[in-house]
């Protein structure tokens, strides 16, 4: 088309970046926003859309958000062809609901809240999609205030709370522990599918609610609905955390036996946290070594981790060198030394933790530090052990030397 000095237009340049995405191609969408911009397209809402989509799927949020700010920039009259812009169009629902969609695809949780507080100030009214997205980022923060928020404002806009929706705000609620909440929002739903049960019983699996959680798979399975191999992940999840070892191992073959769910690494993962948990590591072992040829080096990683977490609980040494050989085996991590580290310093051996921790720095590695986050007055805190960049940093130290202080 190019080759023919023929123009391509706002109808033209989307298609092209949508092929971009389904070819995963992200240097040629960059490209094609050369071409946006040489063309005096980058204001379009078609265009600013897909090129947002683009950069969002190939992990470049800075990229999409630089496209969305130059949305709004007048650029006067251009022509281009036969088109001519006076001034770029204002940004519509859509424009909105991609960046904050494209925020939290790419884990930018915090970003995504700013993002949907900042089109508060507009006109726009948001949409079932923009908030799902809004409700994951809360869900994942643990911003139970705003997630309420949320909840309120679905309710004024008097938009229908459908499946997806529903999920959504479920999912939340049970991630905040407001378990209460999410079951009266499932119950209250007039329509369900399979992910939505899964949610349900996943999330009182995660908060020790086992008993509640088989009660609510069996309630699944009466109502007709066929679970499928999530479900069971969630089912295993709940016997785990809640010590039904015995119950777990029935459930697992009745998976495969009667609903004919081939196992996949996951749930085998599930069964070695189960048994491991329960104390019967020989058992659990086994199932490790038993693992499908199939299964790529990360997957065999994690399990052989879960097995060395459960032998660090249970202090069992001889295994846990067994499994920490292997993990090491198959990565070059911190986390294997750590949970060896740990181990040694529950039994009192200071000679093996100071080997494991002299190995460790040898070979280069470094604990990654943990992260935590907080709800405050509707605002998010994030910390990092080690950290001193808090702007209340010291009134925290104050207040924590305090409480040590009063239990000491």
């Amino acid at each position: 088309m190019l080759h023919f000095y023929m123009y391509p237009d706002n109808y033209t340049l989307p298609y092209v970046l949508k092929t971009c995405l389904f070819m995963e191609s992200f240097e040629l969408g960059v490209i094609v926003h050369g071409h946006c911009v040489k063309f005096g397209f980058l204001c379009d809402g078609f265009v600013g859309n897909s090129l947002m989509s683009v950069y969002c799927c190939g992990g470049d949020v800075g990229g999409a958000r630089k496209v969305f700010e130059e949305m709004s920039v007048r650029i006067g009259d251009v022509e281009v062809g036969r088109v001519v812009f006076d001034e770029a169009p204002v940004k519509d629902r859509g424009v909105w609901g991609a960046m904050i969609s494209g925020y939290v695809q790419n884990n930018c949780f915090k970003e995504g809240l700013e993002m949907f507080r900042l089109m508060q100030s507009t006109s726009i009214v948001a949409d079932e999609a923009m908030f799902v997205s809004v409700l994951g980022a809360c869900a994942h923060l643990g911003a139970l205030e705003i997630g309420v928020w949320v909840h309120k404002r679905v309710d004024e806009v008097m938009l229908k709370c459908g499946v997806r929706l529903g999920t959504a705000l479920m999912d939340m609620y049970c991630k905040c522990g407001k378990l209460d909440v999410a079951e009266k929002v499932f119950y209250e739903m007039t329509e369900r599918d399979t992910i939505c049960w899964n949610v349900m019983i996943s999330g009182l699996a995660i908060h020790g609610e086992g008993l509640r959680a088989l009660r609510l798979f069996s309630e699944m399975e009466m109502n007709g609905v066929r679970p499928d191999d999530v479900t069971f992940i969630a089912v295993f999840t709940a016997c785990s955390y809640s010590g039904m070892e015995h119950e777990g191992l029935r459930l697992f073959n009745k998976m495969c036996n009667e609903y004919n769910i081939n196992p996949k690494t996951e749930h085998y993962i599930c069964i070695i946290d189960l048994l491991g948990r329960a104390g019967l590591l020989n058992e659990a072992e086994d199932i490790v070594e038993r693992m499908p040829t199939s299964c790529s080096l990360k997957e065999k990683a994690v399990a052989w981790r879960a097995l060395l977490s459960a032998c660090e609980s249970h202090k069992q040494i001889e295994l846990a060198k067994r499994a920490a050989k292997r993990l090491m085996l198959l990565e070059n991590d911190s986390g294997a030394y750590v949970l060896m580290s740990n181990l040694y310093s529950s039994t009192n051996d200071v000679d093996s933790l100071q080997k494991t921790r002299k190995l460790m720095k040898s070979q280069g590695l470094d604990k990654v530090p943990g992260c935590s986050s907080i709800e405050v007055g509707g605002a998010v805190n994030e910390f990092v052990a080690g950290e001193k960049t808090h702007h209340r940093i010291e009134e925290i130290h104050t207040l924590l030397e305090n409480l040590n202080w009063q239990l000491d």
